[in-house]
């Protein structure tokens, strides 16, 4: 490979890194009068228009989502060859994957770092993008003012030029990526990144004498490596989770493995598994994102055989029902990362004709409905809701409405995705019950007749 010595305005001093589909230059840029990384599209790759496509486009999703944990893209251009390249912020602090090669790290600092690079996957989960090749070699670190910065890089790009171009190569990194990204036909949705989370969280924290405890290549299979003293038992048992081989036993998004691996680290010593979330067997947990629809999994099916809901029905988890609009069904077994006093996740069900593909699919309608103690302790329903904003939607003007005996704060948002309506509403539950939440997206065409109708169905018992 020749180095080139100029990449646009910018003076090449090295090569960073080589990948199939991308180089990496370090360059100096004499405006800003820093250093800043040049990734470029492979030669092999120059061809190709839909590989060109696809490279530009994750340049232009972390320009649009501008997030301090995800890497910051400044400019793109094209060499004289054509071959497309993106500007990206230099990360000064190299990867993870050069830290690992020093040694372990202390097991606390090892969980904080495993909860930041949650927070960075959260960023995606809530636009609803799907990292997909989550690794050490992925994760980097920028100083900066104060404190260092943890960003989370290469949103699973060779998996998309992959996809392209029409491969047949596994795509992903073993011993990180989920099973079932082995599989053509398989989805892969953002429980392949939760896999890849708890394959980091094994990697960082595995003890390097037992055997498969910190090797990168190994595959995840029944018997993960053996964790290092001093990790909490309940972070082991998130793991696990996390690792599970089927999705539906996995945490549902980036999110609810945070909170879960939070609330796992600081769990007394007395408790052995670390409390919950433990969503095991068939049984899988409900969470709510924070500003694209709740991506939910949950558990064993309400309804007849026949898949239909006769009207009358209601859903119920805990003191939580919910009366079912006709041809809809529930499922839910807890609300993730909501923890009532007795350290059990709080009441939460997903009603849809289908729950079951009312995450992945958004054709299919839906909603979330949670009930939360400890939420309605901390904040009102307007500032429950002042925290779940859709910055690519535009809001509709707040509106109440009074159902079912609960004074609701509606808040309706056209989008110019593939939902085209999501509604948020919240309201405090008579008595020390708490605080209701429901994330719906509506039936085609319906109205706030339907809205309203939901939420005089939602009662406490």
């Amino acid at each position: 490979m020749t180095a080139p010595t100029r990449i646009g305005a910018y003076r090449v001093e090295r090569l960073l890194g080589a990948g199939s589909f991308a180089t990496v230059w370090l360059a100096y840029d004499p405006v800003l009068d820093g250093r800043v990384a040049i990734k470029v599209l492979a030669e092999n790759w120059s061809h190709d228009l839909r590989v060109r496509e696809r490279f530009l486009d994750e340049a232009r999703l972390l320009r649009r989502l501008e997030h301090d944990r995800l890497v910051r893209v400044h400019a793109v251009g094209e060499l004289a060859d054509g071959r497309p390249y993106a500007v990206l912020a230099w990360a000064d602090g190299g990867s993870l994957r050069d830290r690992l090669a020093h040694g372990p790290l202390p097991v606390a600092a090892a969980v904080t770092l495993l909860d930041e690079i949650a927070a960075g996957v959260a960023v995606l989960h809530r636009h609803r993008v799907v990292h997909r090749d989550l690794t050490p070699g992925n994760i980097l670190f920028r100083s900066g003012p104060g404190a260092e910065r943890v960003l989370v890089a290469d949103l699973g790009l060779a998996k998309a030029l992959a996809a392209a171009s029409g491969l047949t190569a596994r795509a992903g990194t073993p011993g990180y990526m989920a099973p079932e990204q082995d599989d053509p036909l398989a989805v892969v949705d953002m429980r392949a990144d939760v896999f890849g989370l708890g394959r980091l969280g094994l990697r960082l924290l595995g003890d390097p004498a037992a055997p498969g405890g910190a090797r990168e290549d190994r595959r995840a299979g029944p018997a993960p490596p053996r964790l290092r003293a001093g990790v909490p038992p309940g972070v082991a048992a998130v793991l696990r989770t996390a690792t599970a081989a089927r999705p539906a036993d996995r945490y549902p998004d980036a999110a609810a493995f945070r909170a879960a691996l939070r609330h796992a680290a600081t769990a007394p010593a007395g408790r052995p598994d670390g409390g919950p979330p433990r969503p095991v067997g068939r049984r899988r947990l409900a969470a709510s994102g924070a500003v694209a629809v709740v991506l939910a999994a949950v558990g064993a099916t309400a309804g007849d055989a026949a898949g239909r809901t006769p009207t009358g029905a209601v859903g119920r988890s805990g003191p939580l029902t919910v009366a079912l609009p006709a041809g809809w069904r529930a499922d839910g077994t807890g609300w993730a990362g909501q923890y009532g006093d007795d350290g059990e996740l709080e009441p939460a069900l997903v009603v849809s004709p289908d729950p079951g593909r009312w995450a992945a699919d958004p054709d299919v309608p839906g909603a979330f409905v949670g009930l939360s103690a400890g939420t309605a302790r901390r904040t009102t329903p307007e500032g429950f809701l002042a925290e779940r904003p859709h910055a690519d939607c535009a809001a509709a003007p707040l509106r109440r409405t009074r159902q079912g005996g609960v004074d609701w704060v509606v808040a309706a948002f056209a989008c110019p995705g593939s939902r085209p309506v999501i509604v948020e509403a919240a309201g405090r539950a008579a008595g020390p019950a708490g605080l209701l939440y429901v994330q719906l997206t509506p039936p085609p065409h319906s109205g706030t007749d339907f809205v309203d109708a939901l939420l005089a169905g939602v009662r406490v018992r």
